[in-house]
């Protein structure tokens, strides 16, 4: 059980610090919009509601627990956090990431489905459903969110943005990136006209030849042996251990 002043939350705190630049940086969300937010064994550290994300310190993120309550919150946590709950409730993650990303809502105003336009869809576990509708913050949009999570690792929310998770903040991220980055390569190819996409098979032959490559992993050295396994950090494992295979 971590306490809210725990080394590993204070480096988890700086991590979502970091990336939420990043999110404005990469274009991914505009002012304080979107929220990221990381497990620590039975706590969640989630980013604060209302503040620029240039303007936020280590010590204005939110300490919560898994069902909610307040461990230390110096400033009122993210109007997402019943979302981010149920992601954590209903998957192996380690780390939520919640975008307004351009490509990604104009899409979800238009269809039901981000088909599978490239292969690197499979990373996220295949076509990437889009949820209907709900209200920020709502009950109602975390279980619209993790029904369309269902055996995927991100989805998209309609006229709102996406979610996406990992077995690590950096992977979830990750996960965030390449789900714009999808949504802009099918934009770009409708303007030629209909496009070819990839079947459930395509994406089976190449999830199973990434598999057989080790795709992604390092290899050891000496002075640094890598994890080839894909585990995640001893901070998330001791809560939920990872994020059902994600980025293989």
């Amino acid at each position: 059980m971590y306490t809210p002043g725990a080394p590993e939350l204070q480096a988890v705190r700086e991590e979502l610090v970091a990336y939420s630049a990043r999110l404005l940086d990469d274009g991914l969300a505009v002012g304080s919009a979107g929220n990221l937010s990381v497990r620590c064994g039975d706590l969640v550290a989630i980013t604060p509601s209302g503040i620029g994300y240039h303007e936020l310190r280590p010590q204005d993120i939110a300490v919560i627990t898994l069902a909610g309550a307040e461990v230390e919150a110096p400033e009122v946590p993210s109007s997402e956090t019943p979302m981010h709950l149920a992601v954590y409730a209903a998957t192996r993650a380690a780390a939520v990431v919640h975008t307004h990303s351009p490509e990604v809502i104009a899409l979800s105003s238009a269809r039901d489905e981000l088909p599978a336009i490239h292969y690197a869809i499979a990373r996220l576990g295949g076509p990437v459903r889009v949820a209907p509708y709900v209200r920020f913050g709502s009950d109602g949009l975390a279980t619209a969110a993790t029904q369309a999570l269902d055996g995927r690792r991100a989805a998209i929310l309609r006229n709102h943005g996406a979610i996406s998770y990992g077995r690590s903040l950096s992977e979830a991220y990750e996960h965030a990136l390449l789900l714009e980055w999808l949504a802009r390569v099918y934009r770009l190819a409708q303007s030629y006209g209909p496009s070819a996409v990839l079947s459930a098979a395509d994406l089976d032959e190449v999830t199973a030849e990434a598999r057989r490559r080790g795709y992604g992993a390092r290899r050891s050295s000496p002075a640094d042996p890598a994890n080839e396994t894909g585990e995640a950090s001893p901070a998330a494992r001791s809560g939920s251990g990872g994020s059902d295979g994600a980025g293989r």
